[in-house]
């Protein structure tokens, strides 16, 4: 039996919010692609450096100041090796995914593309990895290409590899849609991109938090990740970069930590990563995404894939059993996202609904319109699950959508 279902209620436990009730009744927390909930370890973390640690880092010879530094120096090595990248300099602490998608399409368009150059995206992306690419278009001349999706929301990697031309620099694609679930081949498609001379960004959102991820092996150039969507606080994220190529990028943002020397009439850059980290870093917010990634290894990552895909497969089922469900997204290769629609019922109004049941659900476009335009629909339903749900709670939920189908 996998460890997480024999520790769950002593897991659940570590979470103290999902013990409240919502409406007089159990919360039942099923919007965790969006944000997960933070284990105590975590909150305790971030009230402990405030109240004993509190210290801007670097450059401070004072003893609060040098503990603070430490702490936020291990949190950049901790994440090193949760990722299996190959140095601390490749690791670039930002505000979340998507500042680190907008630093690397302002950086990588300072230096790498210019007018008449193509970056290649997906159907499936985030508004985060396409409205960045969309202002560089508009700024430098470049050029989008799309890589489409079918029905079951795969996406067509033969059409994939008939994108790229000797114009083609980069390709910037999820790892794992927020919408439709599929975990995408980026092993097969950062091989493809390199044998045609290209780099990728892999956008690790939704994958980071559910599965081992190793971006050596994934021979990714980029991957990107937010601290919140991986039980850690909101304002901290992650770029990783190969050190080669982050040493040949301009700073995307100026100012104090990112400097080595400042005059009137030149300014020199500080080494990796500092280069890319301008002003005081959250350093609070390192230190806690460190203690989260520590609560996430001492499960073990691959506990927590196997967990999340089986309530992944179980709650497929069970919503199969809906009249008038519509899941979109069924690819044989699936994270634990489910989006969906019930005849006859609007996802706001569903959602609503569920909200009075005590089912958190997350309803819309889910910052992803081109995939509702694919599918033809204005917005969808959206479950998606993390380590302390169980299979009691998507009995729960699918008794809750049987009660709001009777109001229709």
């Amino acid at each position: 039996m996998n460890p997480i279902s024999q520790n769950i209620e002593q897991l659940r436990a570590d979470f103290p919010i999902l013990g409240r009730q919502i409406y007089n009744r159990p919360l039942v927390y099923l919007d965790n692609a969006a944000t997960t909930q933070k284990p105590k370890c975590v909150v305790d973390a971030i009230a402990d450096e405030y109240y004993n640690l509190n210290a801007n880092v670097h450059r401070g010879v004072h003893y609060l100041s040098q503990q603070a530094t430490e702490l936020h120096e291990a949190a950049r090595i901790r994440v090193k090796e949760f990722i299996g990248a190959h140095s601390e300099r490749e690791i670039v602490f930002t505000r979340g995914t998507t500042e680190s998608l907008n630093l690397l399409a302002f950086s990588l368009g300072e230096w790498l593309l210019g007018e008449g150059d193509e970056v290649i995206i997906s159907t499936m992306e985030h508004h985060s990895n396409i409205v960045p690419w969309q202002m560089l278009r508009d700024r430098k001349g470049i050029v989008l290409k799309v890589i489409p999706v079918d029905d079951k929301g795969n996406l067509l990697l033969d059409e994939y590899e008939k994108l790229f031309t000797e114009r083609t620099k980069l390709v910037s694609v999820a790892h794992v849609s927020n919408v439709l679930g599929t975990i995408n081949p980026v092993d097969e498609m950062a091989k493809i991109a390199h044998d045609k001379g290209c780099l990728i960004i892999v956008d690790g959102a939704q994958s980071v938090p559910h599965m081992p991820i190793n971006v050596e092996q994934m021979d990714c150039d980029f991957l990107v990740f937010s601290g919140h969507k991986m039980y850690g606080p909101t304002g901290i994220g992650v770029l990783y970069g190969k050190e080669s190529l982050l040493s040949q990028m301009p700073p995307y943002q100026g100012g104090g930590e990112m400097i080595k020397t400042v005059s009137f009439e030149k300014t020199t850059y500080e080494e990796l990563p500092y280069k890319f980290e301008a002003g005081t870093p959250d350093y609070v917010g390192s230190h806690a995404l460190a203690i989260a990634i520590d609560y996430l290894e001492k499960i073990g990552m691959d506990n927590v894939a196997r967990y999340e895909d089986a309530l992944l497969h179980y709650a497929m089922e069970q919503m199969r059993t809906v009249e008038g469900m519509k899941i979109y997204g069924e690819s044989d290769k699936k994270d634990a996202v489910i989006s969906f629609n019930i005849e006859g019922i609007h996802h706001l109004d569903l959602g609503t609904l569920l909200d009075r049941l005590g089912v958190a659900i997350r309803t819309g476009h889910h910052c992803a319109q081109p995939v509702m335009q694919r599918f033809g629909v204005e917005g969808m339903a959206r479950v998606s699950f993390a380590l302390y749900n169980t299979k009691e709670e998507i009995d729960a939920f699918i008794a809750a959508l049987r009660r709001v189908q009777k109001m229709f």
